[in-house]
């Protein structure tokens, strides 16, 4: 399976991550990936960049050293009313939205039901593409009626490579259960890295094991092309 665009990427400009995104673009070369997106976190993290980052990222090149670059954010849900921690009129200036329920970020675990509630709030935001991590065991939420809003939004499961490898213990059996849901009602994934240091990048095969044993194929998976990349997120 070949992957032609990382979607979950952060520079140092997170706060805990470490590489620009100027040594992204030379790793991307390096390897023989021809795009990412950058998604920092949003302002609500602590540590997180100014809401100005996103604001500016029109200056952002379309192409660095011959890589696509898509602009991004791993948006933080703040509240249980599901806002976010930027401005739609900043949103509107991304081609990629990606939102996930973070410790320390205004919203704190209230339990499966109650997670569930307030993701399928947040996801009425129209400017939201991609639903990260959610099969992080610290925010459960009902995988079931999940697929199903994000599908009827026309949002995209994220299976979080670096959920089995570094950063949330316990994830696999759920991103399974997220995986096997998403093939049941025929919607599609995203596969990103999670990427927080330039080698990083471009690192799925733990990901790409899932969606195999899961039974999905290369048609449900959004960034084996740019056609599917512009049809599913960037026509938003």
């Amino acid at each position: 399976m070949k992957l032609i665009a990382d979607l979950h990427v952060h520079t140092l400009s997170s706060g805990h991550a470490y590489s620009t995104l100027e040594e992204y673009a030379a790793q991307a070369k390096k390897i023989g990936l021809p795009a990412f997106a950058i998604a920092d976190h949003g302002p609500a993290m602590p540590g997180a960049p100014h809401y100005y980052y996103f604001s500016n990222m029109g200056m952002v090149p379309e192409y660095l050293d011959g890589i696509r670059i898509f602009r991004g954010i791993e948006a933080n849900i703040t509240n249980s009313e599901g806002t976010l921690d930027l401005s739609d009129e900043d949103l509107d200036k991304l081609d990629i939205v990606m939102t996930a329920m973070h410790p320390r970020c205004g919203y704190e675990n209230g339990g499966e039901e109650k997670n569930t509630e307030v993701l399928v709030k947040a996801l009425r935001n129209p400017r939201i593409n991609i639903i990260a991590h959610p099969g992080n065991p610290k925010y459960p939420i009902n995988v079931k009626e999940t697929v199903a809003a994000a599908k009827a939004r026309g949002v995209v499961i994220e299976i979080n490579n670096s959920s089995f490898v570094y950063s949330r213990p316990g994830s696999w059996d759920r991103c399974l259960a997220f995986a096997k849901e998403v093939k049941k009602q025929n919607w599609r994934v995203v596969i990103g890295s999670d990427s927080h240091i330039s080698p990083m990048l471009g690192v799925f095969d733990k990901a790409i094991e899932l969606v195999k044993e899961a039974g999905l194929g290369e048609e449900q998976i959004v960034n084996t092309s740019f056609e599917k990349i512009e049809k599913y997120l960037l026509r938003r």
